[in-house]
């Protein structure tokens, strides 16, 4: 949706770095190690379960969904995206030039660069589809991680949260370019810092699809992906489908009206565009035939999403990397969860709650107004990823990135 959506004491583990492949050391025996059990209530997946399940100790608590709105999966969803608390934040504006002439909108906490040292872990959002740093799943993950000493800023896409569009062209789920310049951007101003990033759903299967094609190289240091679609056309045929046609309304509704502000840009474009289809679309998919599977060179719908799918992507994920879905999400079915892929890949965690709805998990001690129940545990993952990481910039360095971006007055 556009709107919306404890850390444990750190393990006897020591975590090295070598070109972010892992090499894992236990200062005991691993049958030392006390092992936090998973509460039966959740479905757990994964190569790396032995590996980080002994951190989660929030694993171990019941999940008790909110009585009433989480009885139906729609209902969940709808009244996270309404009516959950939007924490007041002040925020700085970064503008940034790509290399295509193109613009993005970095979200920064305001004076945490006089408040935190130039070290201090990085955190980068990325909202879902049309969100952005004012969606309340955003703000509270944003508080949430900035409360523990962690550097956050918030990635807009192009057109999202008011970010500028100075190209005829958005993002889409298939265009990795934005993240890979703002990813090297983000680490050439923060050299001595590990950085990582916590995506949600089309922001979650850009953010998977970005680890897997990076693998080796990836510099960053983990990852977490909440209510991934993974499979964008099972993603899509559900979406079509009874009460979800609700939802496929309200996003194609919030696409149009972010194209129709930058409108003129897209004048007399020409080629395989259909820009009335694009203007008044009643369907994501309508949207995406219209415009976005044209800008990205995709003949058809049915082949964008098909390539853009990060599904196809976890086999190649080297950086630590902790997936939550919700097993009754609307938009993101259970079904186009890669499980198979995650349990062969030592490097992936995939906690399947039985409720949640869709950027809900209406749960834990923040429920029904506060923060979502994912966020401690997101928090828990990354904090214990850091306490164990060996800081090595120079690993993460990425030559000629830094003069990728350029800073733009807006």
């Amino acid at each position: 949706m556009a709107r919306s959506l404890m850390v444990g004491s750190a393990p006897p583990f020591s975590r090295h770095y070598n070109n972010n492949a892992f090499i894992i050391t236990s200062y005991h025996s691993l049958s030392a190690v006390s092992m936090a059990t998973p509460h039966p209530s959740f479905q757990i997946h994964g190569g790396a379960r032995h590996r980080f399940l002994p951190a989660l100790s929030y694993l171990s608590r019941p999940y008790n969904p909110f009585p009433l709105i989480a009885s139906n999966r729609h209902l969940e969803t709808i009244f996270a995206a309404f009516f959950r608390s939007v924490p007041d934040v002040r925020l700085r504006r970064e503008c940034l030039r790509t290399q295509d002439g193109g613009a993005v909108a970095l979200d920064w906490v305001s004076g945490d660069d006089r408040r935190l040292p130039p070290d201090s872990p990085l955190l980068i959002l990325l909202p879902g589809l049309t969100g952005g740093s004012e969606d309340a799943y955003v703000r509270h993950m944003l508080v949430r991680a900035r409360s523990n000493g962690w550097r956050v800023v918030v990635f807009n896409s192009r057109g999202c949260g008011d970010s500028p569009v100075t190209t005829p062209q958005f993002y889409s789920a298939s265009f990795l370019g934005d993240m890979r310049e703002v990813v090297s951007h983000v680490t050439a101003r923060y050299p001595n810092a590990n950085v990582y990033a916590v995506g949600w759903s089309l922001g979650a299967n850009i953010l998977v699809r970005y680890l897997g094609q990076e693998s080796h190289n990836c510099p960053l240091s983990g990852a977490v992906s909440l209510c991934n679609p993974f499979n964008l056309v099972v993603a899509d045929e559900d979406f079509r489908k009874g009460f979800n046609k609700i939802y496929d309304k309200a996003l194609s509704k919030a696409l149009c009206k972010i194209f129709k502000k930058h409108a003129l840009l897209f004048e007399d474009i020409g080629g395989e565009y259909n820009i009335p289809l694009a203007a008044k679309a009643k369907s994501v998919r309508e949207f995406d035939d219209g415009l976005t599977r044209v800008s990205f060179g995709f003949k058809s719908v049915d082949e964008y999403y098909s390539n853009s799918s990060s599904s196809d992507s976890i086999k190649h994920v080297k950086t630590p990397l902790l997936c939550i879905q919700a097993a009754n999400d609307p938009i993101a079915p259970y079904r186009g969860v890669p499980r198979e892929d995650i349990e062969e890949n030592p490097n992936c965690l995939l906690v399947v709650t039985s409720k949640g709805g869709h950027l809900g998990w209406v749960a834990g001690d923040g429920a029904p107004l506060g923060d979502p129940w994912t966020d401690p545990l997101v928090m828990e993952f990354i904090q214990h990823l850091e306490t164990g990481a060996v800081k090595a910039p120079e690993a993460r360095s990425n030559p000629g990135g830094k003069e990728a971006l350029h800073h733009l007055e807006v």
